[in-house]
């Protein structure tokens, strides 16, 4: 966990927290994460940062020097920064697996625990799984956009700070990136780690070609050689055939990166001098500045690149730097242990709260492609041979009834119960894999990178009717 531990959290939550102490409030809770609004115009996202999330939650502790700090502000009564010293998290948490596929307005993850506890891991939660989930799915799209091809996270340089990186290169792998250049994320997560050469190694050399002839006696097995220092059509490719056809003489490869230019022009016309030169086989790597929209026109002209390299619009999300995620109360204890349905009513429709303690079933064909997800109460039997009738989360008069669908799948899992991990976690390499299989099955019209369709997430009857009651106390009240 990051350093703080349990302090990586906003003050209003542990002054809240004093409230509820101070009132005895120790009553459990139901709270959901999801999130309102598609990134990048999108059609879906990647749900990533389960793990580092649970992992935080299992080690979450206030320190000897997080109490010594609180305590400096003033704010807090000896008697709770006392409770705040044993505090552990103790609750339960049902998540939709990491690499799932996943839309607006649907709970990710539900958080079962007391009050206190609940408000005081909202921010590292959001944190969490805000950022990485934008990362995989900005992956995503690149990885889609390149024909599931070979990306390469270049992000480090370019990320926000230390732990930005290191989760960003998680993420992306998650998305669909084959490679990092990040070694650190490469040791704590496990990921293959690739790198070539800088424009700064081709200078230090009294001349291009030295340069890339030492590269190639350092790595023949990985000679990625860069040609765009001075001039790529020119010195740049000649060097690198020269270099190429003595590596081919001893049966290895040669590969040559472009990091600037018309990508498109230069790719052509090297794989055109590179097949002329006898190396049908080396590969042309591309960077600088790459995001999805660039990829798919790259593709689409039939560009003849082998490896993308992508870096800032990757680990930032580029012009969509935030996951719209909320955390809202959905359920509260009575005093006889029941659970009381909540919501968050808006003057907005669409900013009004689903209540209740919640499932996500998701309905798919017989190709395996969902179709629509349906949010109902925890407790409703959700079972296939029946038809059922999909209501609009905000507006009264929308509804459809599907009757052909071919299974139903729930997507909320228990991982997590009286504040210890449920089961084994799923190695990076399988969440890549739930990613990749998801984004197969999802139809193409989802996925397109400009005005995709618009998944159907819809609400059950019941909680259609609980949002009714108390939309009419709301008015009544306003009356």
């Amino acid at each position: 966990m990051m350093h703080g531990g349990a302090l990586l959290t906003d003050l209003y939550e542990l002054t809240m927290m004093q409230g509820y102490f101070r009132h005895d409030m120790h009553h459990r809770a139901v709270f959901d994460m999801f999130f309102r609004r598609q990134p990048f115009n999108g059609g879906y996202v990647v749900v990533a940062g389960l793990e580092p999330l649970l992992r935080a939650l299992e080690a979450l502790h206030f320190s000897a020097d997080d109490i010594a700090y609180l305590d400096s502000l003033g704010m807090f009564d000896r008697d709770f920064l006392d409770y705040l010293s044993e505090l552990r998290f103790t609750g339960d948490v049902c998540a939709m697996p990491e690499g799932t596929i996943a839309f607006p307005h649907e709970p990710l993850l539900r958080v079962h625990t007391t009050i206190p506890e609940a408000q005081l891991i909202e921010g590292m939660l959001l944190n969490t799984i805000n950022f990485q989930t934008l990362v995989a799915t900005k992956t995503a799209r690149i990885y889609l956009a390149t024909g599931k091809g070979s990306v390469a996270e270049f992000g480090l340089r370019r990320a926000q700070g230390r732990d930005g990186a290191l989760s960003a290169s998680r993420a992306a792998f998650v998305g669909g990136a084959s490679t990092t250049s990040n070694t650190l994320a490469g040791k704590t997560y496990g990921i293959p780690v690739t790198g070539t050469m800088a424009h700064s190694w081709v200078m230090a050399f009294p001349d291009e070609r030295t340069a890339f002839e030492r590269y190639a006696d350092l790595y023949p097995d990985n000679a990625m050689l860069l040609i765009d220092t001075y001039d790529s059509l020119g010195s740049g490719i000649e060097n690198a055939i020269a270099v190429g056809r003595a590596l081919k003489s001893r049966g290895k490869p040669v590969g040559v990166r472009l990091d600037s230019g018309d990508i498109e022009y230069l790719s052509k016309e090297v794989r055109r001098r590179l097949d002329e030169a006898g190396l049908e086989d080396a590969r042309i790597a591309v960077s600088n500045e790459l995001d999805e929209s660039i990829v798919h026109q790259l593709v689409s002209v039939d560009s003849p690149i082998d490896l993308w390299g992508v870096g800032t619009q990757l680990v930032t999300g580029g012009s969509d730097p935030a996951l719209t995620g909320v955390y809202k109360l959905a359920a509260k204890e009575k005093r006889d242990g029941t659970f009381e349905p909540t919501m968050k009513v808006s003057d907005n429709p669409e900013k009004a709260t689903n209540p209740g303690i919640k499932q996500v079933h998701r309905f798919y064909d017989r190709n395996n492609s969902p179709i629509a997800d349906l949010v109902a109460l925890d407790d409703e039997e959700i079972t296939t041979g029946r038809p059922y009738t999909f209501y609009h989360p905000a507006t009264d008069y929308r509804k459809f009834r599907l009757e052909r669908y071919h299974r139903i799948e729930p997507l909320l899992q228990t991982v997590m119960h009286s504040g210890e991990i449920v089961g084994e976690l799923p190695s990076l390499e399988a969440i890549q894999d739930r990613a990749r299989q998801g984004l197969a099955t999802l139809d193409e019209t989802y996925k397109r990178i400009i005005n995709p369709h618009i998944y159907k997430v819809s609400i059950s009857k019941r909680i259609k009717r609980i949002k009714q009651e108390y939309l009419r106390e709301y008015i009544l009240e306003e009356e």
